[in-house]
């Protein structure tokens, strides 16, 4: 159950992201709604994740995750472009968070 607080924490801290990009310093009341509600839902779940999944585990996927999500939401929502150093840098992220998941006595399965 952890791992699904988890996706949904991620998920709503990109929508909540992006949200804060759309709400033009909170001067646009919807995305600013969804910004607060979209934080309030992440820290929440994030918060119940925490009681399964050890907090550095936790939060490295969080990271690597919401990196990776962000960088999509920007590209496909605001039309903003990644060099490659930028896209390597995501990479090894992921692979680090994969290295944790796959290798380390840490996780919980």
């Amino acid at each position: 159950m952890g791992y699904l607080y988890l996706a949904i924490a991620i998920l709503a801290e990109v929508v909540a992201t992006s949200a804060l990009k759309a709400s033009d310093g909170f001067s646009k009341p919807v995305p600013s709604l969804i910004v607060v509600l979209g934080f309030g839902v992440a820290f929440y779940c994030l918060a119940l994740v925490l009681r399964t999944i050890p907090m550095g585990v936790a939060y490295a996927i969080w990271s690597g995750l919401g990196i990776v999500l962000i960088s999509l939401s920007g590209l496909l929502l605001f039309g903003q472009k990644l060099d490659a150093p930028a896209l390597i840098g995501m990479a090894l992220i992921v692979a680090g968070v994969v290295v944790m998941n796959v290798f380390s006595r840490s996780v919980i399965h």
